[in-house]
């Protein structure tokens, strides 16, 4: 039978399909109906910065910078009371996921300032998470911030946080990062096992009769699937790390181009909430199916195997490819 087994952080799975960060993961029962729909770990939801803001002062810094440049800046800060649990049950949280379910449950901070992270993470590792998952969701809208700043203050964030555990880190990115190949790799020196691709930027919209700024939160499709994927057909080979591919991931299809690309997992949250949990065993049989009949005899064998360093022109990637695909269109009547 074909072998759906992957590593990802050193941790093993029995496939690459992976329960992304979300509400799925804040009922116990709920994680184990992910189990048991065979998904091989869960990342819970975050625990959020503002959450543990009396643990770190210097967390101020980095909200108040720039909320002058746009005055409904500061109203899109969540009401973490009523958004999520606060730290203390977050960790009590986890525990009881860890004792109700056999599969890794990976914990995730949402943050950028080191404050209480450190503490945290270590709380998290104490808790019993496996791994942990860095979500770092941070919009910069201050125009005295440059970019190398922005960078350091990440790279060193890492650093401190991966100095103060012993379970593997993942760092969830950012695609709006100017040389993310090089910033990847810096991550990734700086202590980080694995890089999630990529965090998905909820965008306000205008409501122009009451003049409003809207929030917003669509579900992803698979559309969204093709900027990890570009991005770790190019990481792969070049930075050392276990990649995990989220946002898109919505069908067998999506998995196995995850895989093809040089992903270790492929991170799902959005077809569940859509389809509910028989989406995850219609995912893997097929895939097993697809597998079976192209004979491939491991998830293993064709990771990576479409990554640009693996295909025939390595430069549907970048730049020439865009250059020929608009010459394609001038032919058009």
């Amino acid at each position: 039978m074909t072998d759906l087994t992957t590593t990802y952080l050193g941790l093993n799975l029995k496939n690459p399909l992976v329960a992304s960060a979300s509400p799925l993961s804040k009922k116990v029962e709920n994680a184990q109906k992910l189990e048991d729909a065979g998904v091989s770990a869960i990342v819970m939801y975050s625990l959020f910065e503002e959450q543990i803001i009396h643990d770190s002062l210097e967390l101020d810094h980095y909200l108040t910078r720039g909320t002058n440049s746009f005055a409904e800046a500061i109203t899109y800060l969540p009401d973490i009371n009523t958004y999520n649990m606060g730290p203390d049950k977050y960790l009590d949280h986890l525990s009881a996921l860890k004792s109700a379910v056999k599969i890794p449950i990976i914990g995730s901070l949402n943050g950028v300032s080191k404050g209480g992270w450190v503490r945290y993470a270590r709380h998290m590792q104490d808790a019993g998470a496996d791994a942990l998952e860095l979500n770092m969701y941070y919009l910069s809208a201050d125009p005295d911030l440059t970019g190398p700043e922005l960078e350091d203050n990440y790279v060193d964030l890492v650093s401190n946080v991966k100095a103060a555990i012993s379970i593997p880190l993942a760092v969830k990115l950012s695609p709006f990062i100017t040389a993310l190949p090089n910033f990847a790799r810096r991550i990734a020196t700086a202590g980080a096992d694995g890089l999630v691709l990529f965090n998905r930027f909820y965008q306000p919209d205008f409501n122009v009769d009451e003049l409003e700024v809207v929030r917003t939160l669509e579900l992803s499709n698979s559309r969204d699937l093709l900027l990890p994927l570009r991005w770790i057909s190019i990481l792969y080979g070049k930075v050392e790390a276990d990649f995990a591919l989220t946002s898109g991931v919505h069908t067998a299809k999506d998995v196995l181009k995850a895989m093809m690309a040089g992903a270790k997992v492929a991170m799902s949250a959005s077809a569940i909430l859509k389809d509910g949990y028989e989406r995850i065993p219609a995912i893997l049989n097929w895939l097993q199916s697809w597998m079976e009949a192209h004979e491939y005899e491991s998830i293993k064998q064709m990771q990576g195997s479409m990554s640009q360093q693996s295909v025939a022109e390595p430069a549907a990637f970048e730049r020439s490819n865009y250059i020929r695909i608009l010459n394609e269109f001038r032919d058009l009547p």
